[in-house]
């Protein structure tokens, strides 16, 4: 069963009962997920790669972003490409949502759960990551330079428990999950 039907079928009748909720449409959703990639001053080349593998585990191609300063002190010029981010909503914002859950956090090497901390108390989570290379369609061998990212789940909960509930029924494994 894929993500959307498990949310349709499973989830929101599960939200529905615990939250006490009579409207379906209070049912709290994933609006969208935000991936961002800083990468910083790197050659032309690593940053094509970098870029290359960004487009492969998100599912689309990525928009660069430019400096918008120059800083003399970190060799910087304003429009020099520092970084990259794509938003993902609709059918491939469920792909990715199930690809990161079910194969690469199992990945993550002593993987003990996802931290608690992440929520900004108004129904987001964001959770960074260390490097590309856990993603199971990045292949190692190619990977000149390995970058961090940084990963929030837009829902539309609303508060930090009703977030991490919706979360949880979806999947998500939370660190000291009873």
């Amino acid at each position: 069963m894929d993500i959307k039907n498990h949310y349709k079928t499973v989830v929101t009748p599960a939200l529905r009962e615990k939250l006490g909720l009579k409207n379906p449409m209070l049912v709290p959703r994933l609006e969208k997920i935000v991936i961002n990639m800083a990468f910083g001053i790197v050659e032309k080349d690593v940053q094509k790669s970098l870029v290359e593998n960004f487009a492969t585990f998100a599912g689309q191609q990525p928009i660069l972003c430019k400096a918008r300063k120059s800083v003399s002190n970190f060799k910087l010029r304003e429009g020099m490409v520092i970084a990259a981010k794509a938003t993902l909503r609709g059918s491939r914002m469920y792909d990715f949502f199930d690809r990161f859950v079910n194969n690469t956090l199992p990945r993550i090497r002593d993987f003990r759960g996802v931290p608690t901390r992440g929520f900004d108390g108004r129904g987001n989570y964001t959770m960074g990551l260390k490097e590309q290379t856990i993603f199971p369609e990045v292949d190692p061998a190619k990977v000149k330079a390995e970058k961090g990212m940084d990963i929030t789940f837009v829902t539309t909960a609303g508060d930090t428990p009703r977030a991490r509930l919706f979360l949880e029924e979806m999947g998500m494994p939370f660190a000291g999950r009873k």
